[in-house]
């Protein structure tokens, strides 16, 4: 076996294994960090195929997108201590019966193919789309990309040379973006603590009013 099916089979090995971690995780946020290693898995399938604009597309619409969003949404709208997720024994069945269709329907799918006799390369206009996005400047012209618009062309070959501190700038990006919700919340929890203090004084002086009240005609 050549080092790249070496990769492919240990990266879907790790794409199954953090899919199963999301679906059989009981708490949102862990569900979250095991979609987050299946994303990435996914995107690195892309790029050991040849997909280069696939995988850049997937690690930023999926993992620097949705995954973002979901923690956010996580973060902005919990109250209190995040619950552990309780499945049905009839939703189970249900997603058993569905994996079970689609493994069938898949697994036939392979097995009508037919066997290639020799290793199928990029697609064209694939390969420098995603040079285009890792910054990587094509400066000789390749025989696949004669049938290509041009427009395309001149994508896969713009010289990008700032992808390294394009990401630096994107993850400082992400980590304001998580201690502000996190301020946020820690405020909004504060305030509500100090109104509820605020109410349970008022209930005791009005308590206390009444008592008084009420015992000074005694005294008379």
């Amino acid at each position: 076996m050549t080092l790249s099916g070496v990769l492919f089979v240990v990266i879907a090995a790790v794409v199954a294994v953090s899919a199963l971690g999301v679906v059989l995780s009981r708490h949102i946020v862990r569900m979250a960090v095991w979609l987050l290693f299946t994303l990435v898995g996914v995107a690195l399938l892309y790029f050991l195929l040849g997909a280069e604009f696939l995988g850049a597309a997937q690690m930023i619409v999926y993992v620097g997108g949705t995954l973002v969003l979901l923690v956010f949404g996580v973060m902005l709208t919990a109250q209190g201590p995040l619950r552990e997720l309780r499945t049905a024994p009839a939703e189970w069945a249900v997603g058993g019966i569905l994996a079970g269709l689609l493994l069938i329907l898949v697994a036939c799918t392979l097995w009508r193919l037919p066997s290639p006799q020799a290793s199928i390369g990029p697609l064209p206009g694939t390969a420098p789309l995603g040079l285009g996005l890792l910054g990587v400047q094509e400066t000789t012209p390749s025989a696949t990309l004669s049938g290509l618009p041009e427009n395309s062309e001149k994508l896969g070959r713009t010289p990008v040379a700032y992808l390294l501190p394009f990401e630096i700038v994107s993850v400082h990006l992400l980590v304001v973006l998580i201690g502000a919700a996190y301020l946020a919340r820690a405020r909004k929890k504060l305030v509500h603590r100090q109104a509820s203090t605020e109410l349970d004084r008022s209930n005791e002086a009005e308590s206390g009013a009444s008592t008084n009240h009420g015992a000074a005609p005694e005294q008379t």
